[in-house]
């Protein structure tokens, strides 16, 4: 049934639900694949990011037919795959929204809302990373960087802490912004660093003695530590040395260490993961095990970490400086 012939108003083509539009089609199809819907982005999606990101891709998708006079049940695999080669995109984003839409009507199919899955057969297109793209800085740029942080203002305390935080724990930007006082603790003879990460995990990092002297000067002077539950690192109080109440976001952490990065002469281009890319990297060339390097990381995957190993970069370049040319 061509979907024209529908009589469909302004008032009732789209729905809205916490921001996140119900696609014309669904609403047409009725009860059962309203439910998918629902079901689909808020019972089987608990990061509200990747919930906008899902509700985007499966929504677009749904437009496109909208647009071609289908309904959700016309959709076919021929369909999404033209849909998907026609999109300017890179290859990851394809597969993940492919990902989105096999998710959204495996849902719709259960729901018998559409009785098979268009989505299911169409295959992404091939991918392999060898390298991580994230640009890393070297030990000795760490270093010249750490060195501009001038330790007797607040705020040059603040960010040699963050800066030593971020290399020495190999952690990633968001989960450094969001430790509290309460974070930096003892554990036995060993300070320690909880950190909740990606996928709602909880991580203890040990703190090396030079980074725990660091933690603990900074914490004195800035007096963070009267209430435990506050934030760890805050934000500076216009241009004065004082900090305000709020904790930094990884924006505003990106947006010192560009500031710190001038101020050394340093190539602006890294960001507060080059420090995880450098630390990784650090250690696979001291040939620490790979899966001792993994657990810091906290990658669930071996693959994951390889990425991070930038040691054949250096053999490429032994080998191409050899060309007789």
């Amino acid at each position: 049934m061509v979907k024209g012939s529908k009589g469909l108003t302004a008032s009732n083509a789209v729905a809205v639900i916490d921001d996140i539009e119900v696609p014309a089609l669904v609403e047409e199809a009725g009860n059962n694949a309203k439910f998918a819907w629902d079901e689909f982005l808020y019972g089987a999606l608990s990061n509200a990011h990747t919930r906008r990101s899902y509700g985007k891709a499966v929504g677009d998708l749904l437009k496109a037919a909208d647009d071609a006079g289908l309904s959700l049940a016309q959709i076919s695999p021929k369909f999404i795959r033209k849909y998907l080669e026609q999109m300017s995109v890179s290859i990851p984003t394809k597969k993940l929204r492919l990902s989105a839409m096999k998710n959204f009507f495996d849902l719709a199919v259960t729901r018998h809302a559409v009785p098979l899955n268009p989505a299911l057969s169409v295959r992404g297109e091939r991918y392999s990373v060898i390298e991580g793209k994230t640009p890393e800085i070297t030990v000795s740029q760490v270093r010249k960087l750490i060195k501009v942080c001038d330790e007797n203002s607040l705020i040059g305390l603040r960010d040699k802490t963050i800066i030593s935080t971020l290399i020495y724990t190999a952690a990633r930007v968001g989960a450094v912004v969001n430790l509290s006082v309460e974070d930096f603790s003892q554990s036995g003879e060993q300070a320690v660093l909880k950190f909740g990460e990606k996928g709602g995990k909880a991580r203890e990092i040990p703190v090396r003695s030079d980074l725990q002297a660091l933690i603990r000067a900074y914490i004195e002077r800035s007096q963070v530590g009267l209430s435990k539950s506050s934030p760890l690192f805050r934000s500076a109080k216009g241009k004065c040395d004082e900090l305000t109440e709020r904790g930094l976001t990884a924006n505003n952490v990106r947006d010192m260490i560009k500031r710190r990065l001038k101020q050394a002469k340093l190539p602006g281009n890294f960001s507060p993961h080059s420090f995880r890319v450098c630390a990784l990297t650090d250690l696979l060339k001291q040939e620490i095990p790979r899966e001792d390097v993994q657990y810091l990381a906290g990658h669930a995957d071996a693959r994951t970490t390889s990425l991070y190993d930038r040691r054949s970069r250096k053999v490429t370049r032994n080998i191409v400086e050899r060309i007789s040319v």
